[in-house]
């Protein structure tokens, strides 16, 4: 069975989105969070039914909770969550996700999770 693994920037999207959330409501930030990390455990099974991010030569692919994009690779070892992020119109926070993509991982958390590769 294909494993999930998450990195660290990943789970501190998790913990920011959480913490914006709970300022307002604690329920519905834990239900977020939650949401998120059961819609990545479908990876599991179907890793590859995210679409593909075209703008990213690194094979990158983008799986939808709400309003929020789960970014992830798919590798020998398994799935690697590399980011989750707030969709929304605002182009700063889409230049700050396409920076992220092309250069949120780092090589040694990618070589660290995929040594086949």
């Amino acid at each position: 069975m294909a494993e999930i693994r998450w990195t660290a920037e990943a789970q501190r999207w998790l913990e920011d989105i959480f913490e914006y959330v709970a300022a307002d409501n604690p329920q519905a930030a834990a239900r977020t969070v939650q949401g998120i990390y059961e819609r990545a455990q479908d990876l599991v099974s179907f890793p590859e039914m995210g679409h593909r991010y075209s703008a990213s030569s690194r094979h990158v692919r983008i799986l939808l909770y709400g309003h929020f994009r789960i970014a992830y690779l798919v590798m020998v070892t398994g799935t690697l969550i590399s980011s989750v992020s707030f969709m929304a119109r605002s182009t700063l926070l889409d230049i700050s996700f396409e920076w992220h993509i092309t250069t949120g991982c780092s090589r040694r958390e990618i070589r660290a999770a995929d040594p086949g590769r």
